[in-house]
C-alpha cells in the first residue's frame, strides 16, 4: 500500500469503500482544471444513492502524480491516488487535458491502454478525447469533443472518425462527449446503460436537468435562451407532444399547435432545440418505451404502439439506432420488480 509522510511518520493511504458491485470509477485530474469537470463526474457517480436498491460506484479521482493538484482559482485538489489506480478501474473517465496541442505523457498512455485492455469502460468529456486518441484508442473509431477542439482533434488524430455535431457518442467501451455540460448527458446515459431508465431519471432530477438529451443532438444551439414569444410557443408544442406520443404527430400537426406554418415552426424548433421535430419525436418516443420494457409484461408490439410508432418493424430499428440494442435484450437487461432490477 501507498504511504505518505506526516510529522516524520509514514501514513497509510486510505482505501476507496468497496461495494458489492465492485464497480469503481476513476476519473482523472489534472494541473489547471476547472473544478467543475471533476464535478461532473463526483455528482453523478460519487455521491450516495441510498434511495436505490442498487450496490452505486465506487469514485475515486486520481492524478498522474499523487498528491496536490493545482486547479482553477488558485486553489489545489489534493488525492493520493495515481495511475495505478486508474488502470485498475472499471469505469475510466478523463475530463480534460491541459494542453490540446500536446501529447499525452507516456505514463497515462500506459494506464489508459492497461484499462482498456482489462475491459474498462473509457469516457472523455470535452477535450479529454485528445488523450483517449493519444493513447489510439480511438484509431479507427467515431469521435467526439467540444466543437472548437474538433478540427484540431481530427488534424492531430487522422485515423479517428471526428464528429463534431453531436453531445456524445457511445461506442461501447469507449465513449466520449462534447463541452463539459455534455458530459452531464453522457454520465447520466452511462447511469442508464448500468442501472435502467427510472434510476437514470431520478438522478436527472436530483441534478434538475432533462431525463436524457438524444447523443444526436447538435452540440450548438443557435439561440437557447431568448425572449422571443415564438420560443414559448415551441415549448408549449413540445408539452402538448409529451403528453400525446401514441398519437399520429407531424410536424404540420405540431406546427398547427404552435399556430405557426410548418417551414417556421420547422426553423423555430431547430433553433430552440438543435434538432429537428421528427427526430426529437423518434427519440422520446424511444425513451418513453424505456420505462414499459422494464416495468411492464406488454409485448413488443403493443409497447411499439404504445409510444407511437407505426409498426414493431420502425420502433425496432430506431430502437437499436438509439440504443444500440434491441427491445427485448433490453427488457432482458433491465427488466425490474417493484423497481429492482433482476
Amino acid at each position: 500500500m501507498s504511504s505518505s509522510a506526516v510529522g516524520g511518520r509514514p501514513r497509510a493511504l486510505p482505501s476507496p469503500r468497496q461495494p458489492a458491485a465492485g464497480h469503481r470509477v476513476a476519473v482523472l485530474a489534472y494541473p489547471g482544471m476547472s473544478v467543475f469537470e471533476t464535478g461532473i463526474v463526483t455528482e453523478v457517480f460519487g455521491l450516495p444513492r441510498p434511495e436505490f436498491d442498487v450496490d452505486w460506484y465506487d469514485l475515486v479521482i486520481c492524478a498522474e502524480q499523487p498528491g496536490p493538484v493545482p486547479v482553477v482559482g488558485g486553489v489545489s485538489l489534493h488525492t493520493p491516488y495515481g495511475l495505478a489506480e486508474l488502470a485498475a478501474a472499471r469505469t475510466v473517465i478523463v475530463p480534460g487535458v491541459p494542453d490540446v496541442t500536446a501529447d499525452p505523457s507516456p505514463e497515462l498512455v500506459a494506464a489508459l491502454r492497461t484499462a482498456h485492455a482489462r475491459g474498462a469502460r473509457i469516457m472523455s468529456i470535452c477535450s479529454g478525447a485528445f488523450a483517449l486518441a493519444g493513447a489510439g484508442l480511438l484509431d479507427g473509431r467515431r469521435a467526439t469533443t467540444h466543437w472548437r477542439y474538433a478540427e484540431l482533434l481530427a488534424r492531430r488524430y487522422p485515423r479517428v472518425e471526428v464528429d463534431p455535431n453531436v453531445l456524445y457518442l457511445d461506442d461501447g467501451d469507449l465513449l466520449t462527449s462534447a463541452g463539459s455540460a455534455a458530459g452531464l448527458d453522457l454520465s447520466v446515459h452511462v447511469v442508464r446503460r448500468d442501472h435502467g431508465a427510472a434510476i437514470a431519471n431520478a438522478v436527472a432530477r436530483r441534478l434538475v436537468i432533462p431525463p436524457q438529451r438524444d447523443g444526436g443532438q447538435a452540440q450548438f444551439v443557435e439561440a437557447p435562451v431568448t425572449a422571443d414569444p415564438d420560443d414559448d410557443r415551441i415549448a408549449a408544442s413540445i408539452d402538448w407532444a409529451l403528453a400525446h406520443l401514441a398519437e399520429p404527430l407531424s410536424v404540420a400537426r405540431l406546427a398547427g399547435r404552435a399556430h405557426m406554418s410548418p417551414r417556421t415552426y420547422l426553423r423555430h424548433f431547430t433553433r430552440a432545440t438543435g434538432t429537428s421535430p421528427i427526430r426529437w419525436l423518434i427519440d422520446q418516443r424511444v425513451r418513453a418505451s424505456l420505462a414499459l420494457l422494464e416495468e411492464t409484461d406488454a409485448a413488443i408490439e403493443q409497447i411499439a404502439g404504445a409510444v407511437g410508432f407505426d409498426t414493431p418493424v420502425t420502433y425496432r430499428h430506431h430502437f437499436g439506432r438509439i440504443m444500440l440494442t434491441s427491445p427485448s435484450a433490453y427488457r432482458r437487461a433491465f427488466r425490474t420488480d417493484a423497481g429492482r432490477p433482476t
